[in-house]
């Protein structure tokens, strides 16, 4: 526990959470953690915010848990790959189980406290807590992951989202194959029932992905998806809709009479977006991760699996996609 009294009149009506950076020597993303799990108290009394001010002769206590401890780390002590890099943006290939932003139930480092830690310069539009973070990943989805390094560039990466010339592809391993490539187009909300996922849903919010078969096998089908909007678990629920269901996704309906499979088969493949600055077409291909090549790579060959997800090819394909069966 370390306890630290403020004593300097400049420090009075500071931010308690710029306040600890500056004394901890550790970012301001690890302090928001912190709080939000209860371990920093002002004058005896747990806060809830980063923004409290301070007042002379405050004291306030921090309980800072190690990077071994089984409950919480915020070591960072994970390497992320850097696919691109420049001074507006940074795309990286998300490792899986890797949470993106902190939120009051994550209990681990994330990618936005890995950034920090890496001192880099990000946008502040979405707050501290998901600085520079464009889009999201859920935790067990890898991939490319775009994010601002500024506040013009967020801008402009947030507005190509909206108007869908981002353009996401993703690569899915599922228990059974598709009956034919589609579009859904399903509205997905709340799940009345549990509150970890969503569903179909009437008054939800519109969604929209295209699904295309790669390679077909019992028990182990590669396909490829397009997302046209950004909604959480959208792929997930879109395909448990037409009982198709990704492995390792035992949330919405994935079955296995084991557990070795330890996160879901979803990876964000391909990220083509205009560069804020240049205004040229960038695209990016994610590397496989070996979890997932480990369980492709046992059913089929790698020249034709390699052959069926080249970017180009799937990019054309799902250039016609608006001729494809459309399930609403």
């Amino acid at each position: 526990m370390n306890q630290i009294s403020v004593k300097e009149s400049k420090d009075i009506g500071k931010r308690v959470d710029l306040f600890l950076s500056e004394e901890l020597k550790i970012s301001r993303n690890q302090i928001l953690n912190l709080i939000k799990n209860g371990c920093v108290s002002l004058n005896s009394k747990p806060i809830l915010k980063g923004s409290a001010k301070l007042g002379l002769d405050d004291v306030i206590d921090v309980k800072i848990l190690e990077s071994n401890d089984e409950n919480l780390n915020f070591s960072a002590e994970f390497e992320v790959p850097t696919l691109y890099e420049d001074d507006d943006l940074i795309v990286l290939n998300k490792p899986p189980n890797l949470v993106v932003h902190p939120a009051p139930s994550v209990k681990e480092a994330t990618l936005v406290d890995w950034l920090g830690k890496k001192g880099f310069l990000l946008s502040t539009l979405s707050g501290e807590s998901r600085a520079g973070i464009v889009h999201r990943l859920d935790k067990g989805t890898s991939g490319a992951i775009v994010v601002a390094k500024n506040n013009r560039s967020h801008v402009a990466l947030s507005a190509q989202l909206s108007d869908k010339t981002m353009g996401r592809i993703y690569l899915a391993i599922t228990d059974l194959p598709l009956k034919e490539e589609c579009v859904i187009e399903r509205k997905i909300g709340r799940n009345p029932n549990n509150r970890l996922k969503k569903a179909i849903t009437i008054d939800g919010r519109s969604a929209k992905s295209a699904f295309l078969n790669l390679i077909q096998e019992s028990g182990v089908n590669l396909i490829a998806a397009k997302l046209f909007t950004g909604r959480t678990h959208q792929i997930r629920v879109h395909l448990a809709s037409i009982n198709r269901h990704i492995l390792g996704d035992t949330l919405y309906g994935f079955k296995s009479e084991n557990d070795k499979i330890k996160r879901v088969m979803l990876h964000a493949y391909g990220l083509y977006f205009t560069h804020p600055n240049t205004g040229k077409r960038m695209e990016f291909v994610a590397p496989l991760w070996d979890d997932f090549n480990e369980i492709l790579f046992n059913k089929f060959n790698k020249e034709i699996v390699d052959e069926k997800i080249d970017f180009k090819r799937l990019d054309a394909i799902f250039g016609s996609c608006n001729h494809w069966l459309c399930l609403a």
